[in-house]
């Protein structure tokens, strides 16, 4: 059966986490809501055994990923230190997805109108299918949040949630790791 280039597929995904960062503790809108289903999402991304790459913006100054994030990273997780508001700019996060072969990028993180904002839309310049997770995604204030996220879409990324994505990756109540993923969408 095809799939509808739209939809995402366990081969072709990956998951990008963006500043997650103890800089911005207590500092978001619907901020509780943006880290659950950040963390339901990796956790999803890591039961399936999915490439999860997360980034810190200017760590020396914004803190390091905060640490209830950090510790529900799968083991082989690669973390790029940028400077850059898009992620794109991290030195080697280009070339080490080149080397995974993956064309569609999961996102979950912050702020929507700043690093998320920019980083879909390099990665969009670069023919990837950007799949943003709207329940894990936020910004300091709502029209900032608003604006960055109707930009994104309006440019060609697609929206989603962290049960969409989850049974995505999923397809099938058959497949082997259902009866664990289930349980994160109680």
């Amino acid at each position: 059966m095809a799939e509808h280039p739209r939809t995402l597929s366990r081969e072709r995904s990956a998951l990008l986490v963006i500043d997650l960062q103890e800089g911005y503790r207590d500092k978001l809108y619907e901020e509780e809501r943006t880290l659950v289903r950040s963390l339901r999402t990796i956790d999803a991304a890591a039961g399936l055994d999915l490439p999860v790459i997360v980034t810190e913006q200017y760590p020396k100054g914004v803190g390091r990923t905060r640490a209830e994030v950090a510790t529900r990273l799968p083991p082989g997780t690669k973390l790029f230190e940028k400077t850059a508001f898009s992620c794109y700019g991290a030195e080697g996060l280009p070339e080490y997805l080149r080397e995974l072969g993956r064309d569609q990028i999961v996102v979950v993180g912050i702020e929507t109108h700043v690093c998320v904002n920019q980083t879909a839309h390099d990665f969009l310049a670069e023919g990837f299918a950007v799949h943003l997770v709207r329940d894990a995604i936020t910004a300091r204030y709502p029209l900032e949040d608003e604006t960055g996220w109707r930009k994104m879409v309006d440019s060609g990324a697609i929206p989603t949630t962290s049960e969409c994505i989850i049974f995505e990756w999923l397809r099938d109540a058959k497949s082997p790791e259902f009866r664990a993923l289930r349980d994160l969408v109680k």
